[in-house]
C-alpha cells in the first residue's frame, strides 16, 4: 500500500500526522461550494467504483488504512491528496463523529434537468419510474435512494417544489454509495411535466383515504409502466400534484398510527414498482 501520510511517498522520519482543517480537507472557500464530503467506505468504494477521477482528496483513519489501500494508489499516480489522521483529525474533517473511518473529497454527481422527450423512451423500454414531490429531509432523500440503488431504479425525479431536498452531504451519507448509481432529475413546472408525462406513463400518486392498494396498481402487465409520486413528509402531495395524476394509492397498516416514515414508505413501494415495469429490448 502506498504511504497513507501523503501522495509523496514516505518521509524518512515518518512523522506523526499534522492537523488538517477544513480548508485543506475540502480545498478551501471555492472548493467548499463545489465538493462534497463523502463519508463512509459503502459511499467512497461507490464513488471509487463508478468515477474515481472525481475523488480530490481522501482521509482516513488507522482501522481503515488495508482497505483504503488501493485508493490511495489511485490517487497517489494522479498526484492527489490522501492522509491518514488520528481520531480527532478525523472527526474534524468529517464534521462529524459519524464518518465511518474514511472521507473522501469529491463534486457531488449533478441533479439534471428532466427532458420528457427523454423519459418518454425510457417508458417506451417499459421502465417505471420514481418521483418526489416536496420530500424535504436530506436524510429521508438519502434513504430513499439507497433503496432505489438496492431494486435497481437508476432513475429518480425531483419536483421543483420550494420543500424538495436536494443532494447533501448527510444526503450522500445516509445513501451508502447509492447516489453514485441512481440519476437525479428534477422537473421545472412540475405539474405541467406530469401532464406530459401522462401520455407515456401511468402517474401514480400516494394519499392517505380509501384509495386502492399499490400492488393491485403497480402490477406489471399494463399498457404503460408506472410513475410514482411520494410527497412531503407532512402534508403529503399537494393538491394540484394529486390531480395530475392517473390514479391514487394508499398503503394500509393496522391502524394504529396512521402512517409510515415517507423513507420507509418508498422502500415498500419501490420494490413493486421494481418488479411493475418490462424492460423490452
Amino acid at each position: 500500500m502506498p504511504d497513507p501520510r501523503s501522495a509523496k511517498g514516505p518521509s524518512k522520519a515518518a512523522p506523526q500526522p499534522k492537523p488538517v482543517g477544513m480548508a485543506e480537507a475540502t480545498g478551501g472557500d471555492s472548493a467548499r461550494r463545489k465538493t462534497f464530503r463523502v463519508l463512509g467506505l459503502p459511499a467512497v468504494a461507490a464513488l471509487f467504483a463508478q468515477d474515481p477521477g472525481r475523488v480530490e482528496r481522501l482521509f482516513f483513519d488507522d482501522r481503515m488504512k488495508e482497505k483504503v489501500g488501493a485508493y490511495c494508489a489511485a490517487l497517489a499516480q494522479a498526484r492527489k491528496v490522501y492522509r491518514l489522521l488520528p481520531a480527532d483529525e478525523m472527526e474534524k474533517v468529517a464534521g462529524t463523529p459519524l464518518h465511518g473511518g474514511v472521507v473522501a473529497v469529491a463534486p457531488p454527481r449533478p441533479v439534471l434537468p428532466l427532458d420528457v422527450d427523454e423519459a418518454a423512451r425510457w417508458a417506451a423500454a417499459g421502465e417505471p419510474l420514481m418521483i418526489l414531490d416536496g420530500v424535504g429531509n436530506p436524510h429521508n432523500l438519502g434513504a430513499i435512494v439507497r433503496t432505489c440503488a438496492f431494486f435497481g431504479i437508476n432513475r429518480l425525479v425531483l419536483s421543483d417544489h420550494g420543500e424538495q431536498a436536494l443532494p447533501s452531504e448527510a444526503t450522500y451519507r445516509v445513501a451508502e454509495g447509492g447516489l453514485e448509481y441512481v440519476t437525479l432529475y428534477q422537473a421545472s413546472r412540475f405539474v405541467q411535466t406530469l401532464r406530459h408525462l401522462r401520455a407515456h406513463y401511468r402517474i401514480v400518486g400516494t394519499a392517505l383515504g380509501d384509495h386502492p392498494d399499490p400492488a393491485a396498481v403497480l402490477a406489471g402487465g399494463q399498457p404503460k409502466p408506472a410513475a410514482l409520486i411520494l410527497g412531503n413528509e407532512e402534508v403529503g402531495l399537494p393538491a394540484t400534484t394529486l390531480q395530475a395524476c392517473n390514479q391514487l394509492v394508499t398503503l394500509r397498516g393496522s391502524g394504529q398510527v396512521q402512517s409510515l416514515n415517507v423513507s420507509a414508505t418508498a422502500a415498500i413501494l419501490v420494490h413493486a414498482l421494481a418488479t411493475s415495469g418490462v424492460r423490452r429490448a
